[in-house]
C-alpha cells in the first residue's frame, strides 16, 4: 500500500470490496467524538460567559446544533480525506477505509447534518448564530480540509480558526450580537491549535509524509516544528491573561490562565530540548511531544474552566 502511494498510485479504497456494515457505532465515529467534546464545551463557554439569562431548552438546543454541525463537519472531513486515510496508520480504521460506512453515505450524512444544525439554530436563537455556525462547517470542511490541508504547511494554523468559532456561536445564541470576550476567546482557541495538533503531528510525521500532507514537520522538519510549538505557546500565555488586562475578568481566572500557561511552555521547552539527531527528530519516541500534546487537551479545558467558576464567582459577589 505505501509503495503504490510512493509511486504516484492512489491506494485501493477497502470499502469497494469489504462488506459494508450499518452499525450504530460507526456512524457516531464518522462524527469525531472526541473532536466534538472539547468543540462543545467551549460552545457552552460561550453562551455561558454571554450576558442576561437564555432559556435553559434553547441553551440546550443552540448546545446540540454546535455539537451537530462539528460532526456533520468531521463528516464531509473523513469523506473527503478517505483516500488518505487508508494510507495513515492512526486512521486506517475509521469507518469509510475499514469498509464499513460508503463513502456517498458519509457525504449524504454530513450535508444532512448541517443543514438541519443550522436550521435549528436559525429558529431557535438568531440569523448571526446560524450564520457563524454555517461558516465554522464550510471552513472546516471547504477551506481547510479540501484546500489548506493538502497545499501548505501552514493548514493548521490558519485551519485552526474552525475550531475556534464555537466561543463565538454560543456567544451569539445567547444575546444575538458580538462582543470582546468572545472575539477573545477565539483567539485563544485559534493560537492553542497550533502548539496541540503539532505537538502529535512530531510523532505522527511518517503517517502525514505517506500521505503526502504538507504537515510541518514534514515540510519544514522536527526542529522547526519544535521552535514553532514554544513561540506559539507564548503568544497564547500573552493572549489568555487580555481578558485579566481588560477587566473582563476576576483573579481566580487569572491565577488559573498563568498557571497553565507557564505549564504549556514548560511542557514546549521540554519538546524542544527532548534529545535529538541533527534534524530535531526525537531519539526517544517523541516522549515529550505525547507529554506536550496531552497537557495540551487538559490546558484548553481547564482554561475555561477557570473563566466559567471566575465569571459564576464575579457574578455571586456582585
Amino acid at each position: 500500500m505505501s509503495g503504490a502511494v510512493a509511486e504516484g498510485r492512489p491506494a485501493r479504497p477497502r470499502f469497494e470490496t469489504a462488506r459494508v456494515g450499518t452499525k450504530a457505532h460507526d456512524w457516531v465515529q464518522l462524527l469525531k467524538p472526541r473532536v466534538i467534546s472539547l468543540v462543545v464545551f467551549t460552545g457552552a463557554a460561550g453562551l455561558f460567559m454571554a450576558p442576561g439569562h437564555m432559556n435553559p431548552v434553547i441553551a440546550a438546543v443552540s448546545i446540540l446544533c454546535i455539537c451537530l454541525a462539528s460532526g456533520a463537519a468531521g463528516a464531509i472531513n473523513m469523506w473527503y480525506d478517505r483516500d488518505i486515510d487508508i494510507v495513515m496508520q492512526r486512521t486506517a480504521t475509521r469507518p469509510i477505509p475499514g469498509g464499513r460506512i460508503p463513502p456517498d453515505g458519509t457525504l449524504a450524512y454530513g450535508l444532512g447534518l448541517s443543514v438541519f444544525s443550522v436550521a435549528l439554530m436559525w429558529l431557535a436563537t438568531n440569523a448571526l448564530a446560524a450564520g457563524i455556525l454555517a461558516f465554522s462547517i464550510f471552513f472546516y470542511a471547504v477551506i481547510y480540509t479540501m484546500w489548506l490541508k493538502r497545499s501548505t504547511p501552514q493548514n493548521i494554523v490558519i485551519g485552526g480558526a474552525a475550531g475556534a468559532f464555537p466561543p463565538m456561536i454560543g456567544w451569539a445564541a445567547a444575546t444575538g450580537s458580538m462582543s470582546v470576550m468572545p472575539i477573545v476567546m477565539f483567539a485563544i482557541v485559534f493560537l492553542w491549535t497550533p502548539p496541540h495538533f503539532w505537538s502529535l503531528s512530531l510523532y505522527a510525521c511518517k503517517d502525514y509524509g505517506r500521505a503526502g500532507i504538507p504537515m510541518l514537520p514534514v515540510v519544514k522538519g522536527a526542529r522547526h516544528t519544535r521552535w514553532q510549538i514554544l513561540i506559539y505557546t507564548v503568544l497564547l500565555l500573552a493572549v489568555s491573561l487580555v481578558p485579566s488586562f481588560l477587566h473582563l475578568s476576576g483573579p481566580l481566572y487569572t491565577v488559573t490562565a498563568l498557571a497553565l500557561g507557564l505549564g504549556f511552555i514548560a511542557c514546549a521547552v521540554r519538546v524542544l530540548r527532548e534529545k535529538q539527531d541533527a534534524g530535531g527528530v526525537s531519539l526517544n519516541g517523541d516522549k515529550a511531544a505525547r507529554v506536550s500534546f496531552r497537557f495540551s487537551l487538559a490546558y484548553l479545558f481547564l482554561l475555561f474552566c477557570g473563566l466559567l467558576a471566575d465569571h459564576a464567582l464575579m457574578g455571586w459577589l456582585s
